[in-house]
């Protein structure tokens, strides 16, 4: 099996990679995150879907393509330059919204829905604001994370974090968690029940 042999990426992929590069734009989501993301999305109908770090809009791109008519997607970033760029991609799409807002401020401020999928590839509702992130998947719903191996741009110490982490997510009983060493380091977690405190 090849798995370096990707057909199906989003048709805006190329150019978001292109915009990337110009802009020297140092941290876009690797490509086996986007389609493992695509095919979990495809999975659910008229989903509600949650992205805390939108980027430059890359793994975005892959659950829009993975979504139907009926799901939506809101995706929270705190870099304005970022936001406008992801906005200019996915602006005309009314399934979409892309919010340029403090991810933690965002996490406590909310008050709709739970969600069918949350991939959390930012600092809040993955090393902060991660009860409150896992209170927002629905049963049956997916905690995703990436960049859980280590990367070449994380600072000095933050190996702990990732291992603090690793092990709360293991210990979480109302969660049923895979941990891949596969992409940058993917941990997928569906959540069994409510959490009762």
């Amino acid at each position: 099996m090849n798995d370096s042999n990707i057909l199906d990426r989003p048709k805006i992929h190329s150019e978001i990679e292109r915009k990337s590069k110009e802009i020297g734009f140092t941290m876009p989501s690797d490509i086996y995150i986007g389609t493992l993301l695509k095919t979990l999305i495809s999975s659910k109908q008229n989903a509600n879907i949650l992205e805390l770090g939108t980027g430059i809009g890359l793994s975005l791109s892959w659950m829009i393509d993975g979504m139907d008519a009926g799901s939506r997607i809101t995706t929270v970033d705190n870099d304005p330059k970022l936001i406008e760029i992801a906005k200019d991609y996915f602006a005309d799409d009314a399934r979409v919204a892309v919010i340029c807002m403090d991810g933690s401020e965002w996490i406590k401020e909310y008050k709709g829905s739970q969600f069918d999928l949350i991939f959390a590839d930012a600092w809040p509702g993955k090393y902060s604001e991660i009860d409150e992130v896992l209170d927002l998947v629905k049963v049956g719903g997916f905690y995703v994370i990436d960049d859980m191996t280590a990367q070449p741009n994380w600072p000095a110490g933050h190996q702990e974090n990732v291992d603090g982490l690793v092990a709360y997510l293991e210990n979480r009983a109302d969660f049923n968690l895979t941990k891949m060493n596969w992409s940058t380091g993917v941990i997928m977690a569906v959540k069994t029940k409510n959490n009762i405190n």
